[in-house]
């Protein structure tokens, strides 16, 4: 009471009790930050009174009952109330919260509908409302919201539609509407947004066909499962790579996956005609295309050769343009991810090898493509992907890699013979690899550079199941005059899951975010498990199982499918502490990847 406390941080430690009654009884508090301890009992009514009040993460506690109608009216910036137990609803009165940029509120007992007034709140970037009891339609004005990065709605009830005019959401990275109760039709302007890498629609109730738009997007983690889809499913999306996306939908036929009822079975009489007539039109168009390709004048998927090709090469090649150009077809496409598509091609010579088409969103392509090139262009190290060269077209720009036999780490990982291929010897090796990759970026290359996007997908595994560390479209180069507030890449630092949780609120990403998703990856290698699974967080998780310190958490945590006479059980638990090291809250506490490195060759026997 006697002090002019203006900020109090006391998160990570083994406090309890209620909140004190005065933290702003002199109506100087500006910053409050209690996180991650066990404090209980209720927001005392007080704080809501203290208008200084801006800044507020309360998250991983056990509070209860109702916020203060008063505390939602603050002109904060930043409320973080993830992982409690606090209950009612959200007043209209958060129609005063102007300068609210972040309303992080997932895992309590919230409910009620979501009032309309927060499409007041025009600074909004980050809305996490995920497993909460949230019910009613969306607000028809959220897409007012035009600042927003990220909406997270996961696991409550909302019913209705999906606002349909969203094509204003130019910002949006991720969109999680999973596991609710809304109906009609996906919108096809979710398939124009430029920069969206998440979209999460499964477990609801939709219906209608799968906009054509859908297959043209940058996503990299994309889910429309278990619903009531009907119809042909587009071509972009009808391959193997995104089939459990589409599971759970019993009216949607595909053309080519084995795995969902046929496009082509029962046609009446009138549909026959119809597809004759489409295949007398199919040969046609793919007569003429022969002959403009016989003549040069197109270049396959219709990269227009009006111009000779830019051409940079990294290594010996013995290619031309052309003979990948002529492979980025549907059946040799084996991954899609933020930054384009990638397909596998087989030269003349026998050689395989992976060529990447970068997607054309306005200024994305450019940004992926410079900053591959800067990157792995210069780059030399085993346990990094090898770009062999690059060309640049009229709408065409194409990246072309060693090619990995094993696919991605998440592949083989989460696939159905994860466990088989992947034995406990094999995942150390490759946490070791990937380890070095990455500590070879960050204390080897001059200047350092930050990867921003480590994960299982952009590990590639050779015909040994080697590591290679890939996909460097959102590498960042540090010291460099480069504001990291422009470019189209900014404000998509890394992916749902393995995103350091300081980047939330700092908006920056250093070395110690490689560590942190780093440590998410050891977490999954050792359990088998995706950084969500059952809408648990992994590190959460782990680390729950350890403090328990009973004899079975730690076959708790391992992949079960894993052969049990393999597994070295020391070395297990020694890899767990080094990734809980590694995804500690504060970026301090983190080691460095050298470090990392260091503490995995010591847990090795050899």
């Amino acid at each position: 009471m006697n002090s002019d406390l203006g900020e109090i941080d006391v998160s990570f430690n083994n406090l309890e009790g209620p909140l004190p009654q005065n933290l702003c009884y002199r109506r100087n508090l500006q910053s409050l930050i209690i996180f991650g301890n066990k404090i209980s009992g209720s927001i005392p009514d007080d704080y809501g009174k203290c208008s200084t009040l801006s800044y507020v993460r309360i998250q991983n506690n056990e509070l209860s009952g109702v916020v203060p109608d008063d505390f939602w009216a603050l002109d904060l910036d930043h409320i973080e109330f993830t992982n409690n137990r606090l209950e009612g609803s959200i007043p209209p009165s958060v129609s005063n919260a102007k300068g609210l940029q972040q309303l992080l509120i997932s895992g309590n007992n919230f409910s009620g509908n979501l009032p309309s007034e927060i499409c007041h709140l025009k600074e909004l970037r980050k809305i996490y409302l995920s497993e909460n009891n949230f019910s009613g339609e969306l607000p028809y004005c959220i897409n007012q919201l035009t600042k927003l990065l990220e909406l997270h709605m996961r696991g409550n009830m909302f019913a209705g539609d999906i606002p349909v005019r969203v094509a204003a959401w130019r910002e949006l990275t991720q969109l999680d509407l999973s596991g609710n109760h809304l109906s009609g039709n996906i919108p096809a302007a979710l398939g124009t947004l430029p920069v969206l890498t998440l979209l999460n629609l499964s477990n609801n109730m939709l219906s209608g066909g799968i906009p054509e738009e859908l297959s043209k997007p940058t996503i990299n983690q994309f889910d429309i499962s278990n619903n009531r889809l009907q119809g042909r499913v587009p071509v972009g999306l009808d391959t193997k790579f995104f089939l459990p996306s589409l599971l759970g939908n019993a009216e949607l036929c595909s053309m080519n996956l084995k795995e969902l009822p046929s496009c082509s079975r029962s046609k009446p009489a009138s549909l026959v005609l119809v597809g004759v007539l489409s295949s007398l039109a199919f040969v046609l168009v793919v007569s003429l295309v022969w002959l403009l390709i016989k003549n040069r004048k197109f270049i396959a998927l219709g990269c227009r050769k009006k111009q000779p090709w830019k051409i940079t090469s990294f290594q010996k090649i013995r290619f031309s343009e052309e003979e990948v150009l002529f492979s980025l077809i549907n059946q040799n496409l084996v991954g899609s991810g933020g930054s384009g598509r990638v397909y596998r091609v087989r030269l003349k010579s026998g050689k395989m090898v992976a060529a990447k088409r970068l997607w054309e969103v306005k200024g994305l392509a450019e940004s992926v493509f410079h900053s591959e090139m800067e990157t792995l262009g210069r780059i030399r190290h085993v346990n990094i992907v090898r770009l062999l060269f690059s060309f640049v077209g009229d709408k065409c720009k194409v990246l072309v890699y060693d090619y990995m036999e094993n696919g991605s780490l998440g592949d083989v990982l989460h696939g159905e013979k994860g466990g088989v291929l992947l034995d406990w010897p094999r995942r150390f090796a490759i946490a070791i690899g990937a380890a070095q990759g990455l500590a070879y970026l960050h204390h080897d290359c001059v200047p350092p550079i930050v990867h921003r996007d480590l994960k299982p997908n952009n590990i590639l595994l050779d015909e040994e199941l080697r590591p290679r560390v890939a996909d460097f479209g959102l590498a960042k180069i540090l010291n460099t005059d480069a504001d990291e507030e422009d470019g189209a890449m900014s404000r998509v630092a890394g992916s749902y899951g393995y995103i350091a949780p300081e980047y939330g609120y700092t908006m920056k990403v250093t070395e110690k975010s490689d560590v942190y998703s780093f440590g998410v990856v050891l977490l999954e290698l050792v359990s088998g498990r995706r950084p969500n699974h059952e809408n648990k967080n992994i590190v959460k998780w782990v680390r729950e199982v350890a403090s328990s310190s009973s004899a079975e958490g730690l076959e708790e945590v391992l992949d079960s499918r894993m052969d049990a006479s393999t597994i070295e059980y020391d070395q297990v638990e020694k890899v767990l502490n080094v990734a809980l090291l590694c995804t500690a809250e504060l970026p301090i506490n983190r080691p460095s990847m050298r470090r990392v490195v260091e503490l995995l060759k010591d847990h090795s026997n050899t």
